[in-house]
């Protein structure tokens, strides 16, 4: 099996074609030797409208952790395959995706319907009417009900549909229907003007802007060849780092709002807006957007600048860590969420979980770490994992994690002060031609999990495929799975421990 750096595009024809049930035998075989799947997808032979017809072929692209380095896999184009979730269940969603947007079939999917709801007249990508309806699974008898939540909330929240299959107050299975935030991003990627892509991709999870923008710029970076000064990967990290704290601090306020535990919810949610304008200071946009351009970033730190952030984020971070002792040493909480939503590590692997949720089960998961990004010091205390994947082992892992966050600013923070006034800030804009028959692949270590972003380059240099899959694409089968055997009065205190993206996974 052909493998190749993380960080190099690879030649398409260096590829091998190979049939279904070879791609099959190699793929179950590489997830059996610790291999995951990144992305799954269908691989058109040439560039074309949304609306177009024509021959399609598979492509999986695959990580190793350990080796830091990526495999993949393609076929010809096909109609039909037999279907690799009943050996391999990360790709079920990969497979409905591929069958809702190409038209080819998984035959013996075990549950093969679509993923997202398409309005009426935008496409959005898809190349064929996919069946439109949405069989839900259900569960017969004398004392089971079913409880329907959504997709409009109590909240102000994104839309997202939940059905709960019970037996008085223990939930037997969950099935999660989402889609209604379906815009259709991958195709204007791919068929959208260039000067157009890298706004959309902030808004790809609004929440995750500068995690999303950083592995777009890297994905072209890596198709170029072109090189970021020193001082925009660290300006970059500090984005990163930034909206990580923001939000990690935002979930454990939520996670101590449902456990009834009000001190930490209202200083978090003070406390998440200051980091939050650390980030305005930086960039001018509290979620980041406007901070990343290709080849480098749009804004630069002085000294000044950095001594000043360093105060704000020394401030924040001890009010940080004392909202958040707080609430994890009061044995009220902590007895509230230990126990509830726990997956166990086999279930996390087979499911291909990724980020906060994965590392609860104790999985060795950080892009950080696996697929850096630069050759600047990550720390040498490797990913922050728990062992009880519960509420409490997510929990944990977001306030070590703040710790480690932190620290690192602090130091990434004295290295730009010091760096040398090399230009960070680029003006380079997507050329008229990438390279031709082309595949990069970029992996971010988001605040939810990793983001992986992936491109296909086809004879002329146009793009064939931009692929996106958001951290929250993996995990919300986990948060279904952990509600298995539980009490649905859990739900929303299991939920916010995951706190997926809706938007991430429609696109």
């Amino acid at each position: 099996m052909l493998s190749f750096d993380y960080r190099q595009a690879m030649d398409l024809d260096d590829l091998p074609l190979m049939d279904a049930a070879e791609l099959r035998d190699r793929l179950t075989g590489a997830v059996a030797e610790g291999w995951r799947v990144l992305a799954f997808f269908g691989l058109p032979e040439a560039a074309r409208g949304p609306d177009a017809s024509g021959p399609v072929g598979l492509c999986c692209v695959l990580g190793h952790d350990a080796a830091r380095m990526l495999t993949a896999l393609r076929t010809p184009p096909l109609e039909r395959f037999d279907s690799l979730t009943p050996d391999c269940p990360q790709v079920h969603l990969f497979e409905r995706e591929i069958y809702e947007q190409w038209r080819v079939e998984p035959v013996g999917h075990p549950w093969l319907k679509a993923v997202r709801r398409t309005p009426d007249g935008m496409r959005g990508g898809a190349k064929s009417d996919a069946p439109a309806d949405y069989p839900l699974y259900r569960a017969d008898g004398g004392e089971v009900h079913e409880v329907a939540v959504g997709p409009v909330h109590a909240g102000i929240i994104e839309p997202g549909h939940f059905r709960f299959q019970c037996h008085g107050e223990i939930v037997l299975h969950l099935e999660i229907a989402l889609g209604y935030q379906h815009r259709g991003l991958e195709a204007m990627l791919t068929h959208g003007p260039a000067g157009r892509r890298l706004p959309l991709l902030e808004c790809a999870a609004g929440d995750s802007s500068v995690a999303h923008a950083t592995a777009h710029c890297v994905l072209w970076e890596r198709l170029t060849g072109t090189g970021v000064p020193q001082r925009a990967q660290l300006v970059r990290r500090i984005g990163l780092e930034l909206e990580r704290l923001a939000n990690h601090c935002g979930d454990l306020g939520a996670i101590a709002g449902d456990t009834g535990f009000l001190p930490t919810s209202s200083w978090n949610g003070r406390i998440r807006g200051d980091f939050l304008n650390m980030t305005a200071s930086l960039c001018g946009n509290r979620f980041g957007r406007g901070l990343l351009r290709y080849g480098g970033v749009a804004w630069d730190l002085d000294p000044a600048g950095c001594e000043d952030l360093a105060a704000r984020l020394r401030a924040a971070g001890r009010d940080t860590r004392g909202a958040v002792d707080i609430m994890l040493e009061a044995a009220s909480v902590r007895d509230r969420l230990a126990g509830i939503g726990a997956l166990c590590p086999e279930d996390a692997r087979v499911l291909g979980l990724v980020g906060v949720p994965a590392r609860a089960c104790g999985l060795d998961l950080d892009a950080r770490f696996h697929a850096p990004l630069s050759e600047l010091p990550v720390g040498d205390h490797g990913p922050r994992r728990e062992r009880g994947g519960d509420v409490l082992a997510r929990a944990l892992v977001r306030s070590h994690e703040l710790d480690d966050s932190l620290a690192l600013l602090r130091e990434d923070l004295a290295r730009l002060a010091a760096c040398p006034e090399t230009p960070a800030v680029s003006a380079l804009s997507w050329p008229p031609r990438l390279p031709a028959r082309k595949l990069a692949v970029a992996q971010v270590e988001g605040w939810r999990g990793e983001i992986c972003h992936l491109a296909v380059t086809g004879t002329n240099g146009e793009p064939l495929v931009c692929k996106i899959v958001d951290p929250s694409f993996h995990n919300w089968p986990g948060l279904a799975l952990a509600m298995r055997g539980g009490q649905i009065s859990d739900f929303p205190l299991c939920n916010k421990s995951f706190n997926l993206s809706y938007c991430g996974h429609d696109l």
